[in-house]
């Protein structure tokens, strides 16, 4: 069973979001799934069969995944297995991949608009900077702050992001070489940060595309690895696009526990 650590949104090796993407032969449990992206510990594991693609945290199966997702596309452009416009089958509906004759790979994702919302308790204290507009966008709370600078220095307190009630925490600001900048804490899914977040980006899309009034943007991920992500807003979908590099790839030896099989 081959195994792949890419890492996305980023033309440079080290730089972007890594993730594990497992190519199964057969159907496997849940549990096995999980197990190997505990093993893996990145923020997502990916694991496809057919068109079926299925994103796992260290500790929960997600339903989107933004940054697995073009690892996965990758590595299916990379390896020979895949050359046109390539759709999976996921929680989150038929997502088709596309690889650019510059080797940028665009994704049709959903939309996830946002809408106000009040300052959940515990918020400020734990971010440490006071925000300037908060809305909810399904699971996550979109926080808008003053600068670039203040998101770029943000340190917050982890263990107080995981009191509130939101799966994820988006923070981001207009940016100064970018359209906008962002970083993404989800600590209730067992990821403090995320260096580069794809389903984030679904939501900041829309986002800043009403408030710039331009459908298309660029935006900066200010994680450690850092990474840049063009958007375009296209209704109820928004399109992604980024680079990804293969750093490894192997064999994994653990035999998978079949399907059939009782958790």
């Amino acid at each position: 069973m081959r195994l792949f650590s890419v890492d996305a949104f980023t033309d440079t090796a080290f730089k972007g979001n890594p993730a594990a993407v497992c190519l199964l032969d057969s159907p496997v449990t849940d549990r096995w799934m999980q197990s190997v992206a505990s093993e893996m510990n990145l923020s997502e594991t990916a694991f496809l069969l057919g068109d079926s693609l299925r994103w796992f945290t260290p500790a929960v199966e997600v339903t989107l995944c933004g940054h697995a997702t073009l690892a996965t596309a990758h590595v299916l452009y990379s390896t020979g297995a895949a050359s046109g416009p390539v759709e999976f089958s996921t929680a989150s509906g038929t997502l088709t991949v596309n690889r650019l004759p510059d080797g940028m790979i665009t994704m049709d994702f959903p939309a996830k608009e946002s809408n106000p919302a009040p300052l959940p308790a515990g918020l400020e204290k734990a971010l440490g900077v006071a925000p300037v507009h908060v809305s909810k966008s399904h699971l996550d709370l979109l926080v808008e702050v003053e600068s670039e600078e203040t998101v770029r220095s943000l340190a917050p307190d982890i263990g107080a992001l995981a009191a509130v009630d939101a799966r994820g925490v988006i923070v981001t600001a207009r940016g100064t070489e970018t359209d906008f900048v962002s970083r993404f804490f989800a600590p209730n899914v067992g990821v403090p940060e995320d260096p580069v977040t794809g389903s984030a980006h679904c939501a900041l899309s829309p986002y800043w595309s009403a408030r710039l009034g331009r459908a298309s943007l660029t935006g900066a991920q200010l994680s450690a690895r850092g990474g840049l992500v063009r958007v375009r807003h296209d209704g109820d979908r928004v399109h992604l696009a980024g680079h990804a590099v293969t750093i490894a790839s192997g064999t994994l030896h653990v035999p998978p526990a079949p399907a059939q099989q009782a958790d």
